[in-house]
């Protein structure tokens, strides 16, 4: 184990970042400051903001740098930091808010809700917080963060719906995205971090936390649901977001496939920045072209975002130095409750990757590890990556266009504990389920029998399109 001996600089941005957490939880107050102060009422509106919070004292960290290291040592340093996080949670929240996209999303939401034995408008909101998070495992967190938040604020936030339940459903929000990309290994930021150097796999992914989180997922929007269901019914909430699209002409299906096939391009080269950013400046050129299939593209909320996570990565860097060490002294119960509490003040992928330094860990040391980082990553907006592209959404829809992160941080706590049920309390599970031994079964079958099996999922498949489109048919009558 290492000896705490931090150099001058350390210092200095640890003391940095701990200023900058507790600015995200004191952004009202400039807010205030905005309203009384006329004469700088721009600059405290500014700190106001809490995406700006972590790049403005990034920026004063980087001045430090540049007064002790001069200016080839400062950028030096920022050749050092990996910026492709923040890149791609730029390009991606830009393409997955786009209208084809979300026009896409909603339909296949709408779809699966239509089936449910609910109030449609209850459907959809159960849906928003369970299916489209854990969609997320497959077309990535930040994209299902961004649709999710806009379909709530679009539908259920639009209808005056009282502050309780506002901050219950964003908290819900945070923690399923952070859980709900746990199914593969390529999806969920603290994962990423750690799934190439541990050889985790996709399967592996699943049979350890996946399910495990989808059912964590599923028991927090099933609760949320119960504990409002009176309220969802009151509130009238029957022109939710896809059925005030249905008034907007339709995006053609060939533009809708075609930017499915930018997300999907965007998705598998999420560690390449020149192949994503060139994917993204094709969807600009395509999006200047056929104005007419959308609308404001989210440019400044998603820069906003980025400048957040750019940030971090610049404060985040200087925290090793602590970070690990305390990591290398934890284990067991201890490590998961740990880097559960960690996460609510660090981002869970820096966490995460922390802990992939250190050599010679067991497998208890990497569950922990990454289940805490999962389960912590919905307590506040700079827990988990796609929080602050849910944040910059959402935050309209609250009262003085922001979100108390204080009251955010108490609504989540009931989801997180129950992230913790799932993960922690049924940890020993997963190694029970053997993936492989189901695959070789499955491939081994007959293709004749398959062929019957699948049949009957094709037919039913066939029949909810041809019901959907016999309900389309109907309501343009």
């Amino acid at each position: 184990m290492n000896t705490f001996n931090p150099t001058t600089l350390q210092i200095i941005g640890t003391l940095l970042f701990g200023l900058a957490v507790v600015h995200t939880f004191a952004t009202r107050y400039f807010e205030r400051l905005a309203h009384t102060d006329r004469a700088h009422s721009g600059l405290w509106h500014l700190l106001g903001e809490v995406e700006v919070v972590f790049g403005f004292w990034a920026m004063l960290l980087l001045g430090f740098m540049m007064l002790a290291w001069g200016w080839d040592g400062m950028t030096g340093y920022l050749d050092d930091q990996r910026f492709v996080e923040p890149m791609f949670v730029f390009v991606i929240m830009v393409i997955a808010a786009s209208r084809p996209i979300t026009q896409f999303t909603a339909s296949l939401v709408d779809s699966t809700a239509r089936v449910m034995p609910l109030a449609h408008r209850i459907s959809i909101f159960f849906l928003s917080l369970s299916m489209v998070p854990l969609l997320g495992s497959f077309i990535t967190e930040p994209a299902a963060m961004t649709i999710a938040a806009l379909m709530l604020r679009d539908g259920m936030f639009a209808h005056g719906i009282s502050s309780r339940l506002k901050y219950a459903t964003v908290a819900v929000l945070f923690v399923n995205v952070s859980i709900g990309g746990a199914l593969t290994n390529f999806a969920a930021p603290p994962v990423l971090m750690v799934a190439a150097k541990w050889e985790w796999s996709s399967a592996f992914m699943f049979s350890m936390f996946g399910w495990k989180a989808a059912l964590a997922v599923l028991i927090n929007a099933a609760l949320l649901t119960l504990v409002f269901y009176r309220e969802l019914q009151q509130r009238g909430l029957a022109a939710d977001v896809t059925e005030s699209r249905r008034s907007r002409q339709p995006v053609p299906r060939a533009y809708v496939v075609v930017n499915l096939l930018l997300l999907a391009g965007v998705v598998f080269a999420n560690h390449h920045p020149e192949v994503f950013m060139g994917l993204f400046l094709l969807f600009l050129g395509l999006a200047e072209a056929y104005k007419r299939h959308h609308e404001r593209l989210m440019i400044r909320e998603a820069l906003m975002v980025a400048f957040f996570l750019a940030g971090l990565v610049v404060l985040g860097s200087k925290q090793q130095w602590w970070l690990q060490d305390l990591l290398e002294g934890m284990g067991g119960a201890t490590l998961f409750f740990g880097a559960t509490a960690l996460t609510a003040v660090t981002d869970n992928a820096a966490l995460t990757y922390l802990g992939s330094l250190v050599e010679g860990v067991s497998d208890e040391f990497k569950y922990a590890l990454v289940a805490g980082a999962l389960a912590g990553g919905g307590l506040t907006v700079i827990a988990n990556a796609p929080n602050p592209a849910g944040y910059a959404i959402l935050k309209d829809r609250f009262e003085d266009q922001s979100i108390n992160l204080g009251a955010l941080f108490v609504a989540a706590v009931p989801p997180t504990l129950v992230a913790i049920l799932c993960l922690w309390g049924l940890r020993d599970v997963g190694a029970a389920i053997d993936l492989s031994a189901i695959r070789a079964w499955f491939t081994g079958l007959q293709r004749e029998f398959l062929f019957m099996l699948l049949l009957p999922l094709v037919v039913a498949a066939v029949g909810l399109w041809a019901d959907r489109r016999r309900l389309e048919s109907e309501s343009h009558d």
